[in-house]
């Protein structure tokens, strides 16, 4: 990100919710974006998501200027390099553990037996070879995060983007979580997580605070470890 900013009309006031960030996150790295509610993380978020585009500023994800995109193609480059996992799991319940995890390939195209093989592949990954055919509620808080975690993976994303993903569970739920999340980025994956908990946070090798839409500084915290 150079110079990104993200303003909203609400009436006859502008809110800068970025005011002119300029980051760089490099391929396999793990980093928390932490800040208290008002503070822009959400709006950052969205915008490394691909969800939203900036005012001002330029957003370059893999080299490629995404931020001037249109609908369509912010929309393909999403699908395709943003896994997502959001604090409320966001599972269809009537579907398996399986066919939830399979389901991101269906928008790819993916014939129905590779999106079962990938999907279970991804399960095997975070441990829930046991729980394929499990529905969501026959499964733990920790167990469905993990699900969720299957579903970020399994498109092979550039980034495992995930928003708040201890905020429904229990402290040992969110210690399992995170040493999944801790396996995946060991396992070259490049992790972004946007939380309000300084203890969640530090899991991660670098964090980038924001205060009142601007980053007010940047922790390495890699040469600690």
């Amino acid at each position: 990100m150079e110079g990104v900013k993200k303003h909203y009309r609400t009436g006859d006031s502008v809110v800068k919710a970025l005011d002119g960030i300029d980051l760089r996150i490099l391929k396999g790295e793990y980093v928390a974006i932490m800040g208290p509610s008002g503070s822009g993380k959400s709006t950052m978020m969205n915008l490394l998501g691909c969800l939203d585009r900036p005012t001002e500023g330029t957003y370059r994800l893999n080299g490629t200027d995404v931020g001037r995109m249109d609908d369509d193609r912010l929309s393909a480059v999403r699908g395709r390099e943003i896994g997502f996992v959001f604090q409320s799991f966001n599972l269809l319940p009537r579907l398996s553990a399986l066919e939830n995890v399979a389901l991101p390939l269906v928008y790819q195209g993916v014939g129905k037996a590779e999106r079962l093989e990938r999907a279970a592949e991804a399960l095997r990954r975070v441990g829930l070879s046991g729980r394929m055919g499990h529905r969501p509620d026959e499964l733990s808080g920790g167990q469905r995060q993990r699900v969720a975690v299957a579903r970020a993976l399994v498109t092979h994303p550039s980034i495992i983007l995930a928003d708040e993903p201890t905020g429904n569970l229990d402290s040992a739920a969110s210690a399992e979580v995170m040493g999944l999340f801790g396996d995946v980025h060991r396992d070259g994956n490049t992790v972004i997580l946007v939380t309000h908990a300084e203890d969640i946070a530090r899991n991660a090798e670098r964090i980038v605070y924001l205060r009142d839409g601007k980053i007010e500084r940047d922790e390495n915290l890699h040469q600690d470890r």
